[in-house]
């Protein structure tokens, strides 16, 4: 089972604390583990940016949202305890608990739904499932695929010798050849807009690349040119190439490259441009945003 949402969270987590005692997101992460049958593979699992597990990325906001609704009270660093408010609600056996039964609550719902200004909308609905890092982190990836269509798009209406100097300089960026003077690329013009070449896989040249790049803008890359390509590279004695295109592949040509000795490296239009974004080709940053968070260690008690 997945790791579950934090409002699926919030009422097995005011359960686990209804016996008054002093807990920590350690202990309570346990009992939603076991509530849960959550497997290891789940609470290991991290938020994309891979400082945080999703669990306790879930757990920690499910305490803040109980927190501000006085259902428990922060008694030290990283330990709370149920409040009365808390114990009365359990009192009532509630099935559910979630950000709307929260809200009748006048602190949370003032927390909650503060603005700016009076023409701000809430940038978290309360309907949400998802932290606000994983609502950003979700925004974050939709604005990268927008990004990405947007990009190949421009790649597409290149000239193929332009092309060419993308293809070497994504290489370069990626490690590939050292630098610009150290890199081999040997090109040929072709009628169907293709670019042979050749770079070095490391800055000494103990090991060679062969590259087929196809700008098409119509059609998929079938089984017959992946074949082609492999010809090549027997022909060249050569064990690695990658063969780049801004369409796709066709089922045969992926299933023909996994079946063969050489290593051949299929990169369509869409990994294309993500390894444009990833390395910082072609694009430039808008905006930077940077999150925050409360630092316990400052608040400790010495």
């Amino acid at each position: 089972m997945a790791v579950p949402d934090f409002q699926s969270m919030m009422l097995p987590f005011l359960q686990y604390a209804a016996d008054g005692k002093e807990h920590d997101l350690g202990g309570v992460s346990m009992a939603i583990v076991n509530k849960f049958k959550l497997s290891r593979e789940d609470i290991d699992e991290l938020l994309p940016s891979g400082n945080q597990t999703r669990l306790f990325n879930r757990l920690g906001w499910c305490r803040t949202h109980l927190k501000n609704a006085n259902l428990i009270e922060y008694v030290r660093r990283g330990v709370f305890r149920i409040t009365a408010r808390g114990q009365e609600l359990l009192a009532k056996k509630p099935t559910a608990l979630n950000l709307k039964a929260l809200d009748e609550y006048p602190e949370h719902k003032a927390w909650f739904h503060q603005k700016k200004s009076t023409t701000e909308p809430d940038l978290v609905p309360s309907s949400s499932r998802a932290t606000p890092e994983e609502q950003m982190e979700a925004l974050a990836k939709d604005l990268k695929q927008k990004l990405a269509v947007e990009l190949l798009e421009y790649v597409k209406t290149m000239d193929p010798f332009r092309f060419q100097r993308l293809v070497l300089d994504l290489l370069l960026a990626m490690g590939y050849g050292g630098s610009r003077e150290e890199a081999a690329m040997e090109t040929q013009k072709s009628n169907d807009e293709g670019v042979d070449g050749l770079i070095n896989e490391d800055r000494l040249g103990l090991d060679r690349i062969y590259i087929q790049a196809k700008r098409w803008t119509k059609g998929s890359v079938g089984r017959p040119d992946i074949q082609g390509f492999v010809g090549a590279l027997a022909g060249k004695h050569a064990q690695k190439g990658v063969f780049i295109t801004t369409s796709e592949f066709a089922q045969p040509a992926i299933d023909f490259a996994r079946s063969i000795s050489q290593r051949v490296i299929l990169i369509d239009g869409q990994r294309l441009a993500d390894l444009m974004i990833e390395h910082n080709l072609g694009v430039s940053r808008a905006n930077y945003y940077e999150l925050k968070r409360v630092d316990n260690d400052y608040f400790e008690e010495g």
